[in-house]
């Protein structure tokens, strides 16, 4: 159970505002208020993680949502980081005009099921909130078709990069799966939000591989899976300005096997071009990084497994930085959808 822990901490890493901003932001009763709240969830965090039996966590989870959602209604809950409260991400957004909160509960052995919530931030302070229902096991084509908040592909999100392109604005991001017991999976998608209702939209064409040698069709999200205990990078990368990744080659001479996938030391991207994220294959690149040149967002994690807290905080005040310049603006404009629906 340990183990799971460290497999998902690093989720945290862009892990919301300080409590110093918080206290600027929320009433000195209010504040108390949400610290009650949050030994609480704290205490249910932990047991929907390392409870020992499906049961009990299948109880922490059911108990942990309504906490979160009484939590949440209290007024500017958006400026209170809950950052105590481990394994579970808490991202906001570049801009600060949304968080997205997720985490996993794992129901038995063999199934770990994502949750989550997006949490507008209203200039009222009142809470408007998107729940996201994870139905990636009963789905067979995740990546080409634009999903809702009811159809979410699941993912334990580390990671939001704001773009825009014709003065819209989108929101890519990258999260990690708990896939299987022996593979797990990295995702990519964009998130925008309908314009004519406001709600989340996960996913669209906006992945395109037309740059390749052999080009591919367009993807609506991207994922990659790899070997349970292979250490894979995929984070975006500032200076360069792009979605870096790990190239996986197969262990064995299976090419169809993905739970023996480890990286071979090259390393493919996406640039972000005309609205969408095209790919660089790896023989674009003319360098090597070696260990610890990686982007120092994925160095969040140690490679003892310990979560890196001066970084973390480095992190949380770059959001700071953001928070108060919207914290009265007007709302962001709807964002326009990808596409329709595919369905399941």
């Amino acid at each position: 159970m340990i183990t799971r822990i460290l497999s998902i901490f690093f989720l945290c890493l862009s892990a919301g505002l300080g409590s110093t901003q918080a206290q600027t932001s929320i009433s000195r009763s209010v504040l108390k208020s949400l610290q009650v709240q949050e030994d609480s969830l704290k205490v249910l965090a932990d047991t929907l993680i390392n409870g020992e039996d499906p049961a009990t966590r299948l109880r922490a989870d059911s108990q942990f949502v309504r906490t979160l959602v009484r939590s949440l209604k209290i007024k500017n809950s958006f400026y209170y980081p809950f950052d105590s409260l481990a394994g579970i991400s808490r991202l906001y957004a570049p801009d600060s005009t949304f968080r997205i909160i997720t985490w996993q509960y794992k129901k038995d052995d063999l199934v770990y099921l994502q949750e989550g919530a997006i949490q507008m931030n209203q200039p009222d302070g009142s809470l408007k909130l998107y729940p996201l229902f994870d139905v990636s096991m009963f789905t067979a084509k995740p990546l080409d078709s634009v999903r809702t908040r009811r159809n979410w592909i699941g993912a334990i999100y580390y990671r939001i990069i704001a773009k825009s392109y014709q003065g819209i604005n989108y929101y890519t991001l990258l999260g990690f799966d708990d896939f299987t017991r022996s593979s797990n999976k990295k995702w990519m998608e964009v998130l925008t939000f309908s314009r004519s209702n406001g709600e989340p939209l996960f996913g669209g064409p906006y992945i395109s591989f037309q740059d390749d040698s052999i080009p591919k069709r367009m993807q609506y999200r991207f994922n990659i899976e790899y070997k349970k205990d292979a250490a894979t990078r995929f984070n975006y990368d500032p200076q360069m300005d792009m979605i870096l990744f790990d190239h996986l080659v197969p262990e064995g001479d299976d090419p169809n096997r993905k739970d023996t996938y480890i990286p071979d030391g090259d390393f493919e991207g996406f640039k972000w071009k005309d609205g969408m994220w095209v790919h660089v294959e790896k023989q674009i690149f003319n360098f090597k990084l070696k260990d610890g040149e990686f982007p120092q967002e994925a160095k969040m994690m140690d490679e003892g497994g310990g979560i890196n807290e001066q970084k973390l905080q480095e992190q949380s005040e770059k959001n700071i930085q953001n928070a108060e310049k919207v914290k009265n603006a007007k709302p962001a404009k709807a964002r326009p959808q990808g596409g329709r629906p595919k369905g399941n």
